[in-house]
């Protein structure tokens, strides 16, 4: 078999063209665009073509997708991965390792979506960050006022229609003061971002209106359109997983596991896989218990009648709800509580 492992760069990537018969390799480095990647492929003709997980590993998906059957892209964070004690490490090195490791068939691999699910994942991303902007803003114009001794309302009352006019008002006068400047600066900033945040949603909602899977999961009691679009999105294809533990694993909210001679104890979440996904789960596992008997059932139990186990208890609400996300878009059926419907979720 021919492998061609590809270091990718910014601006340009080291392939190895690697023979398992023997091991024979040699190096190429050619520029990290459309093009020399198709001409290296079509000079080459691999069986398999491996490369990490990056910035370019959509576009490079789709590419060698159309020309070899067999493409592997390359997760970085596992531990076959792993490069602390190695002397040197270069390009070479990496693009080396890429095809041994994937000759030997311990590449841990990482999935790589169609460019739809990418661009919608993307796009999903984009809103939390004007979401995060707008806190930011939220926070600049309190300090603003904070700083002038100007008392304002707290949460969503701060920055009502009526607290944004007056603040509006406020920011207008002219005296002179350099923090009446500032005012203004961040209400323009606010407005800006806000408006950007309401167009973005508007197009999120049409395309999760597409999309059998996230209608679904918007009848589960208290998910709202953010995170079953973000679930959907994440998930992508339910089959890739065998069982809820590893849909668990893949958002990070499984426990970490020691294990050494007689001692045996798990330990905090492993907090790996996507950021974005668990903490719209935890977020809606706050809300849930309100608005899903079920949710508040599960935190019941887990929190055993103990203060000082809520952040476990909502943890492990959020990893049932994802788990039961999963059953519901890999059966393709709406909600029914999993106790009184016998939901199967370990298969």
């Amino acid at each position: 078999m021919k492998i061609l492992a590809m270091d990718l760069g910014k601006d340009k990537s080291v392939a190895c063209v690697f023979e398992t018969d023997g091991g024979e390799h040699r190096f190429q480095t050619v520029p990290t665009t459309h093009q020399a990647v198709h001409d290296l492929i079509a000079e080459t003709a691999p069986d398999r073509v491996v490369f990490e997980i990056g910035q370019q590993a959509g576009w490079m998906a789709d590419l060698c997708r159309a020309l070899v059957d067999d493409v592997r892209v390359a997760n970085p964070s596992g531990a076959a991965w792993c490069w602390k004690s190695a002397k040197r490490k270069t390009d070479r090195d990496d693009a080396l390792k890429l095809a041994r490791l994937s000759a030997m068939d311990q590449l841990p691999e990482v999935h790589v979506p169609d460019k739809g699910v990418r661009q919608w994942r993307a796009l999903i991303g984009y809103r939390q960050g004007l979401v995060t902007r707008i806190t930011a803003i939220k926070n600049s114009i309190r300090a603003i006022l904070s700083r002038e001794a100007i008392a304002w309302p707290a949460g969503a009352s701060g920055f009502s229609k009526k607290a944004l006019a007056e603040l509006a008002t406020m920011a207008s006068e002219e005296d002179g003061a350099a923090w009446r400047l500032m005012l203004r600066e961040e209400l323009a900033q606010y407005e800006l971002a806000v408006g950007s945040r309401t167009r973005v949603e508007a197009e999120l909602d049409a395309l999760a209106a597409g999309h059998e899977g996230a209608t679904l999961l918007r009848t589960i009691p208290g998910v709202g359109p953010r995170l079953a679009e973000a679930v959907a999105a994440w998930i992508d294809d339910p089959g890739r997983f065998a069982n809820g533990r590893q849909v668990g694993c893949y958002a990070g909210l499984t426990p970490r596991r020691y294990q050494s001679g007689s001692m045996d104890r798990q330990g905090r979440i492993s907090g790996q896989g996507n950021a974005l996904l668990r903490s719209l789960l935890v977020e809606v596992a706050w809300l849930g218990r309100r608005y899903n008997p079920w949710m508040r059932g599960v935190y019941e139990r887990a929190l055993r009648g103990s203060p000082s186990r809520k952040k476990i208890a909502i943890v492990a609400v959020a990893r049932r709800l994802l788990v039961v996300c999963w059953a519901m878009l890999r059966d393709r059926r709406p909600w029914r509580d999993p106790e009184s419907a016998g939901l199967r979720l370990a298969a």
